[in-house]
């Protein structure tokens, strides 16, 4: 290794499922080699811009928001903002000069890479999911390596390119030090009671949150307790049930102690991202209902394959007021069926994913 000090450069976000995983890329780097300077790009006003500092990370923000798919004045703005980010983001990589740059999905990580690659920088594509965006598809024709997490990417990426890594997921939860007694505790449970976590990501699911609360007496009356993330811009509509069943429900914005909520559950009802590779890791029973609003619809497709494994049970979002409730209660009341998503989710964890990519960028590196 030569002794001149590493530079990367990690762009995206919008979403927990892409800054979590970004953020574990890069402990893994300094974990590797404590000199590497890192400087994150993000989307300004999205999460990353206060989660990656919280990490202990620079950061620096494009004024960039995404293409919507319905016909909207937001439209009209969108090539002002993409030449605006990427003028932005081409000063940013001219003057950090990084070795590498590693996209992994979100506003940012488009103009980032595509600068990059302008300016003769290699770069680094993690593709979290089984069907890729048209924006991930076309940097990967530039990328040196593209790190994935499902089989059959070659439909969409040069095969000699393609590294099997899985999905890099937090610290916290691949260490998975807390105890069920504990975390039962912290939410201030009854120990003998099963216990469900109810997620719709970092920023919620209307959908979600709506199907709970229009059957959350079933749930009641078979005595289980609920630790629902709602999301930070529904969190007020919903507090309401934690003050009617305080010992049953607990109600947040959003969790930070997410390996608490984790060991605490017996059962996980989750949107379909970044989270599959951190219920696989941890062996979790879950229901996931895949999110349409999101690009080519891909969640769905990483959800297909579980279910037709018994890895996951899938539950559309059309069908979720009629059906998510009374599914919770039927996979709470069987014990056995739980085991076997548990076990089945479990073939698929990789849980060396974020050192592995970072192996990867070194070796890109030297």
């Amino acid at each position: 290794m030569s002794n001149k000090t590493k530079k990367i450069i990690i762009s995206g976000g919008g979403t927990g499922g892409h800054v979590f995983p970004a953020i574990a890329i890069a402990k893994a780097l300094t974990k590797i080699d404590a000199t590497i300077e890192i400087l994150f790009v993000g989307a300004n006003g999205k999460m990353e811009m206060e989660k990656v500092p919280q990490a202990g990370f620079q950061i620096k923000g494009l004024n960039i928001a995404g293409f919507q798919r319905k016909l909207t004045l937001q439209n009209l703005s969108f090539p002002f903002k993409l030449i605006s980010s990427l003028w932005n983001a081409y000063w940013i990589v001219k003057k950090f000069n990084p070795d590498v740059a590693v996209g992994v999905g979100g506003y940012a990580s488009g103009p980032t890479l595509k600068v990059a690659n302008w300016q003769g920088v290699p770069t680094v594509l993690q593709e979290q999911n089984s069907l890729p965006g048209v924006t991930n598809q076309l940097l990967g024709k530039k990328a040196s390596i593209v790190c994935v997490a499902y089989d059959h990417m070659d439909k969409y990426f040069d095969k000699h390119k393609i590294i099997f890594t899985g999905n890099p997921i937090r610290e916290n939860i691949v260490s998975n030090k807390v105890s069920r007694e504990e975390a039962i505790a912290y939410f201030g449970f009854n120990p003998t009671l099963k216990t469900v976590f109810i997620t719709g990501g970092s920023l919620g699911a209307r959908a979600i949150n709506n199907a709970i609360a229009a059957n959350i007496d079933k749930l009641v009356e078979q005595q289980i307790q609920l630790i629902w993330q709602t999301g930070k811009i529904y969190v007020d509509e919903f507090k309401k049930f934690e003050k009617q069943y305080t010992t049953l429900i607990k109600v947040y914005d959003f969790i930070p102690d997410m390996d608490k909520a984790y060991a605490a559950a017996d059962l996980v009802v989750s949107r379909a991202g970044g989270t599959i590779s951190e219920l696989a890791i941890l062996g979790k029973a879950s229901i996931l209902l895949p999110s349409p609003n999101v690009a080519e619809d891909h969640q769905t497709k990483n959800v297909l394959a579980l279910a037709a494994n018994e890895a996951a049970i899938l539950i559309k979002d059309e069908n979720a007021n009629a059906t998510l409730n009374d599914t919770i209660i039927e996979l709470i009341k069987d014990e056995a069926r739980r085991k076997t998503l548990s076990a089945n989710i479990t073939k698929i964890a990789r849980p060396n994913a974020a050192h592995d990519i970072a192996t990867h960028i070194l070796k890109l590196i030297n």
